[in-house]
């Protein structure tokens, strides 16, 4: 996997005489690569997080395989991490690893261990997405200089957006995904008021993620008085995808629409004329039905901004590895400074 460093970073990252560990920890998996050359990748490998008691025994493992040891020892480390980076303590939302910074640098032996929010760093890859590395869902343009919005569904709904600042850009450290939820039509509206059965705070994330699929599922089930069997949110996709479970297929139809209204809103809130990007590990694998589904509408729908929307580009990001890149070059300004 290769990709491009801006020129002043990578001039700088061209100095480093040793592979640099890179690492996009989400609530499932967590994927590691080494680069080897700026804005190359190798070695990637992902691991279940289910499988490792502690983020320092997937990093060792990781450090130890085969493929990896033959690089010889690693100094500098950047890790994205799909949850709120406040200081040394990590405390994961969607998972029950927690840790020190600091402690993990000590105990892996490295120089340098950068930790940032997940969504921050896939972020900092967005100008740096070749044409391949993204397909655009419905029309629009994109405007020069502008913002730039993200949103994702996986584990959980990682918000961010990425601000012109100077020559450069700055990404927010946001939780949006964590705003509360608001019903586009009567039909959310029962699947929210069955939600708050189950949850009393019902943000957007409760949703738009894997549980959220999931939950989706139950709720229409309940509001069409259908006594079906619990389906996990891949095997709903599947069934919807095939065309074999007509509740499943409303269940992505609900989703998307959802989806489509909380990136209309990320879309007015930073004024992101230059594009709003979809990540995360559930859309990209839904292809054509996703570009088939309410979603492009929904985010167009708001009224007397309509005609404002209609010019504002969706892309759905398809690059195998996003992350990495943004990460990287995170670290590359860390070692810089």
């Amino acid at each position: 996997m290769t990709a491009s460093l801006p020129d002043h970073l990578a001039s700088h990252a061209a100095s480093f005489d040793s592979p640099r560990l890179l690492a996009d920890v989400g609530g499932t998996n967590a994927r590691f690569a080494l680069e080897l050359a700026p804005g190359s990748f190798g070695a990637v490998q992902v691991l279940a997080c289910g499988d490792h008691v502690s983020f320092a025994d997937a990093m060792r493992a990781y450090l130890a395989s085969p493929e990896v040891a033959a690089f010889g020892k690693v100094a500098h480390a950047a890790v994205a991490i799909a949850n709120p980076v406040d200081g040394d303590q990590i405390r994961m939302t969607n998972h029950h690893w927690q840790f020190s910074i600091e402690a993990v640098r000590q105990e892996v032996g490295l120089q340098t261990l950068l930790v940032v929010n997940d969504f921050y760093a896939l972020a900092r890859s967005l100008p740096h997405l070749g044409e391949g590395d993204k397909v655009q869902v419905g029309g629009g343009a994109p405007r020069a200089g502008a913002p730039l919005g993200l949103l994702g569904a996986g584990t959980g709904l990682g918000v961010s957006g990425l601000i012109p600042a100077g020559a450069g850009w700055t990404a927010l450290n946001s939780e949006g995904g964590h705003v509360s939820f608001s019903p586009a039509n009567e039909l959310e509206v029962a699947v929210l008021q069955y939600a708050w059965r189950e949850f009393e705070h019902v943000s957007a994330e409760r949703f738009l993620s894997g549980a959220g699929v999931e939950l989706i599922y139950r709720a229409l089930a309940h509001v069409q008085g259908l006594a079906l069997d619990p389906l996990t949110a891949p095997e709903i996709s599947r069934r919807a995808l095939a065309g074999e479970c007509a509740v499943s297929s409303q269940v992505l139809e609900v989703f998307c629409g959802m989806l489509g209204t909380v990136a209309g809103n990320l879309a007015v809130t930073l004024g992101a004329q230059g594009g709003v990007y979809i990540g995360g590990g559930i859309v990209p694998r839904l292809g054509e039905r996703f570009a088939q589904s309410p979603f492009r509408s929904r985010f167009e729908q708001k009224g007397r901004f309509a005609s404002y929307l209609a010019q504002v580009p969706t892309y759905v990001i398809t690059a195998e590895y996003p992350a990495f890149l943004g990460v990287s070059a995170v670290l590359a300004e860390k070692l810089s400074a």
